[in-house]
């Protein structure tokens, strides 16, 4: 009996370990599957929740990497661009290339497109709407790319060229008044453009100090009537 204990005893101490590192392993699975889940929900919450930049660059920092992470990006990238700082979304933008989520796949390469018109790389943004349009006829962005294109070209000094392609995209879209009434209001805002003169350094100095200097003989204006001397009276 007590040599059966005794080997019953070494059975156990011989398979004891196996028994524990299968525990920890088990225990291990819960715990990163318990982590993960936690992690994407607080991630899906952040998503809804953050709204500046500052915000949204924190939540991209402690979420990037997590199944949310490429709509915080969008997110962040559509803030940069809404407060006119096109390298940092356009940054983002190229990063995500190909990676965007699921639903958002068009959006990098029309948000490209629009940060090198905002940064006045016309010619550029042209190219690069025209060949999301070439790739993506039946994508909702379509009529993004189309309308960006068109306003590059007028931008980059062929007004008539961008109205014609208007007119020209307008008629497709005879039967789709809200199609429509984003080109006609595309047309109006080409026809009011004009582009600005390039000025040098030099010129644009010379400016600012005449605005100066006619402001401050604005100012010395009323101080001489004041110091004006009355005329005398005559009796």
């Amino acid at each position: 009996m007590n040599e059966e204990l005794e080997q019953l005893l070494q059975e156990l101490k011989s398979t004891l370990p196996w028994f524990l590192a299968a525990g920890i392993i088990v225990a291990g699975y819960y715990g990163v599957r318990k982590y993960v889940t936690e992690r994407r929900a607080a991630a899906s919450e952040i998503v809804s929740s953050a709204y500046t930049t500052d915000e949204l660059e924190d939540a991209v920092s402690k979420f990037g990497s997590s199944k949310s992470g490429g709509l915080l990006r969008l997110r962040l990238a559509k803030s940069y661009f809404d407060a006119g700082s096109y390298e940092s979304a356009l940054e983002i933008y190229e990063s995500l290339g190909e990676k965007a989520p699921d639903g958002f796949a068009d959006v990098p390469a029309v948000g490209k497109a629009q940060c090198l018109e905002g940064l006045g790389k016309f010619a550029e943004a042209a190219a690069a709407y025209d060949a999301f349009v070439a790739a993506n006829e039946k994508s909702y962005l379509a009529l993004t790319a189309k309308l960006g294109s068109a306003r590059c070209v007028a931008q980059n000094g062929d007004r008539e060229k961008a109205l014609a392609a208007l007119e020209a995209l307008k008629e497709t879209i005879a039967d789709d008044d809200i199609a429509k009434s984003r080109v006609e209001t595309t047309i109006e805002l080409v026809k009011r453009y004009e582009k600005r003169a390039e000025r040098s350094l030099f010129d644009a100095a010379d400016a600012a100090q005449k605005q100066i200097e006619g402001d401050s003989a604005k100012k010395e204006e009323p101080a001489a009537e004041e110091a004006k001397p009355e005329p005398a009276k005559t009796e």
